[in-house]
């Protein structure tokens, strides 16, 4: 029996709201909706239950607002097996929301911050002693990005374990990225931290077993410490809906690195999670468990 490791996600909770319509309204234009869906999402929330499926012990730390939103997004983490006790429900606040239209198989998203812009410095400083008590920390970049840097900051001088996904895409400090364990963007989002200049190749090679680049059908890829790139590619799936195929590969990336795993072995794992959970609609509920990988 695998050891159950614990990993805690400093990061967004949003309920995002769902309309599909035959094609995206154009500016000052009113067009009708075939279907409205409300579906729990935040990059924080996404990853923290696509690890608790695959076995980890999950405790989330972020803020809701004190709505209808925010209860429906507590319930949904508890369903999931995640823990909610040190997630902070704000008054006079509203939960995260992202309004996705989807139309022509393109999509457009607003997303309002709500109470993940209060995942401030003074609430990182009510929690940061419980992190001690984890295996692994697990970032994002939907909360204000001082945040996340001081957790990083806290997290390296206490030896806890870190990832952090880039995303949406922003600047990431030199500094942050030395004292982070593992960094896990997407290539625009590598261009941006590393610039345009290096190849892929290159900025992996500066890095090794540390940086972690996403490149969605081609698969993803890292240095191995004997300095040989390694990609892993994508597994082939029946294509249903891709929200939540990065949430997922990096929260089971972070299971297997928290567990022991070998990067090669933790990144094909990740891969094929990813995989299973592109073949069900909706980001949170087409994440796979345990057993299917």
């Amino acid at each position: 029996m695998e050891k159950q490791v614990k990993i805690a996600v400093v990061g967004s909770i949003n309920m995002d709201m769902v309309v599909t319509a035959k094609r995206i309204p154009m500016k000052g234009e009113t067009v009708y909706g075939n279907d409205i869906m409300y579906n729990p999402g935040g990059k924080g929330a996404n990853q923290a239950v696509a690890m608790a499926r695959l076995g980890a012990k999950v405790d989330m730390f972020g803020c809701v607002g004190a709505d209808a939103n925010g209860q429906k997004l507590l319930e949904n983490l508890q369903e999931n097996k995640v823990g909610t006790e040190f997630v902070k429900v704000l008054e006079n606040t509203p939960t995260g929301l992202a309004m996705i239209t989807v139309g022509e198989q393109d999509n457009t998203i607003v997303i309002i911050g709500g109470a993940n812009e209060k995942v401030d410095i003074g609430y990182v400083e009510s929690i940061k002693d419980k992190l001690k008590a984890y295996d692994m920390v697990v970032l994002q970049h939907e909360i204000p990005l001082e945040t996340v840097h001081k957790v990083i900051d806290f997290c390296d001088e206490n030896h806890i374990a870190t990832v952090l996904n880039p995303a949406p895409a922003a600047k990431v400090p030199f500094e942050v990225v030395e004292k982070v364990s593992f960094l896990t963007p997407n290539e625009h989002e590598a261009s941006l931290i590393f610039g345009k200049e290096m190849t892929c190749e290159e900025i992996l090679k500066e890095y090794p077993e540390k940086l972690v680049i996403t490149q969605g059908v081609k698969g993803v890829s890292t240095c191995l410490k004997n300095g040989g790139i390694l990609t892993v590619p994508a597994r082939k799936s029946q294509v249903v809906d891709t929200t939540g195929a990065g949430d997922t590969l990096n929260g089971a990336f972070a299971v297997r690195m928290a567990m022991g795993d070998t990067m090669e072995e933790a990144l094909k794992y990740a891969n094929t999670a990813a995989g299973l959970s592109v073949e069900k609609m909706g980001a949170q509920s087409g994440m796979p468990y345990a057993d299917m990988i």
